[in-house]
């Protein structure tokens, strides 16, 4: 039997036929900050701006008598599928989630063009891959796995290939995002022992981190869908069996919120768009800081299919988190000059982002939303004090849950 990395060489070397690898490129920003040399693996670079082709790719080579071809995707494995569908002459049938950014769906209908057909269903990917595993199993086709699959898992590792020949040796760390395990369980497997890999998740889909407790993939009672390209529920067996002895505190779970600070800051200060997905491996570079000092580091930049109508979200999320945005409700005495005086108490860095009356009916006060933005978090103590100095009644419902998503 030919062992794994042949196999993966053989992979790498016939995906050149397709596309180029990928830049491996020194962060001169990211390297100051964690005195460190960091590099990116920039996947987002591919011809469908992530690494799922490569698995796509890999995994029909090998099954060339094929005509069709069927899988379920949150967007960037779709894409790789409907690239190489149009490629080799394949058909394609794609099941996504309703709740798939419109850019992404729109991405793999210009890439498959009429070699693929859509299907939207589900509003989580789980839901998503029975549909589509149901639809294989009554219609026929190949049903391509977008990370439990052994074919898959060999073209991810593709990516570990490519940096130990870009590099000219193996680096100390690679920080790898996960979401069902292919691409994390492929690097993994090809480094082994000779590469220390830190794997990060978002914290509402950490599927690996729940696996490793329980000594089996198991199920999460909750997904939450922001990372969109990780958010998975349960990991594939699989990769599971790649990486079921990598130690707990290898494994970092990063909110939701801080991965958009990563990406705002690659954006409007590198130029680099990355989805949440994307931006994990970088924002977890800031738990490890201490293990990565004087060494080298690859990050995987794993995709850079963003939806620019999301990034008012971002803002908010990563403004939130940094503390530079709160909302309040107000309780404001219906008075004339009250509005006056609590504008007045707002400091010189204090900028109102919204306003809004929530209740008008009271005798002599009324509540008001208000979201304040300012330039340093430390600002908000000042202003609380002023309120509370000033006599006006007030909630933070910036990070209560429940009711701000309703009001917010």
């Amino acid at each position: 039997m030919t062992d794994f990395p042949t196999q993966a060489r053989a992979a790498e070397a016939a995906m050149r036929d397709v596309f180029p690898p990928t830049p491996l490129q020194r962060n001169a920003l990211l390297s100051e900050r964690f005195n460190a040399e960091i590099y990116l693996k920039r996947e987002d670079l591919s011809p469908v701006r992530s690494y799922k082709i490569r698995g796509a790719f890999n995994a029909m080579r090998k099954q060339m008598g094929q005509e069709l071809f069927v899988c379920a995707s949150a967007g960037n494995h779709a894409q790789g599928v409907a690239y190489m569908c149009r490629e080799l002459g394949k058909r394609g049938v794609i099941f996504m989630p309703v709740t798939t950014p419109q850019q992404k769906i729109q991405k793999t209908r210009m890439f498959g063009g009429e070699s693929v057909e859509i299907h939207l269903i589900g509003d989580y990917f789980d839901d998503t891959l029975a549909a589509a595993k149901s639809w294989c199993d009554r219609e026929g086709g190949h049903f391509l796995s977008p990370f439990d699959d052994a074919d898959v898992i060999e073209g991810q590792s593709s990516i570990a290939v490519e940096i130990e020949q870009q590099l000219g040796r193996t680096p100390d760390h690679v920080m790898l995002p996960v979401g069902g395990g292919g691409m994390s369980s492929g690097v993994a497997r090809w480094f082994e022992d000779r590469v220390h890999c830190l794997f990060a998740e978002p914290a509402g889909g950490a599927c690996l981190r729940a696996a490793l407790a329980a000594g089996a993939p198991v199920s999460l009672d909750h997904v939450d869908t922001f990372v969109d390209g990780a958010a998975v529920g349960r990991i594939g067996a699989q990769p599971f069996d790649v990486l079921k002895q990598v130690p707990v505190s290898d494994v970092l779970t990063i909110e939701e919120d801080r991965i958009c600070t990563t990406m705002l800051e690659m954006l409007n200060v590198e130029g680099i768009v990355l989805e949440p997905a994307g931006a994990l491996a970088v924002e977890a570079l800031k738990d490890v800081r201490s293990w990565i000092r004087g060494k080298t580091v690859v990050c995987l930049t794993s995709g850079g299919n963003f939806d620019f109508e999301r990034l008012p979200e971002v803002k908010e999320r990563a403004q939130r988190y940094m503390g530079l945005k709160k909302y309040f409700l107000l309780r404001l005495p219906q008075r004339p000059g009250a509005l006056k005086e609590f504008l007045g108490i707002l400091g010189p860095e204090d900028d109102i982002a919204r306003f809004e009356y929530m209740k008008k009916s009271a005798r002599n006060f009324g509540s008001v939303l208000i979201g304040i933005e300012t330039k340093r978090s430390e600002n908000f103590v000042d202003l609380c004090a002023r309120l509370d100095n000033a006599g006006f009644a007030y909630t933070d419902i910036t990070n209560d849950e429940t009711l701000s998503q309703f009001v917010i």
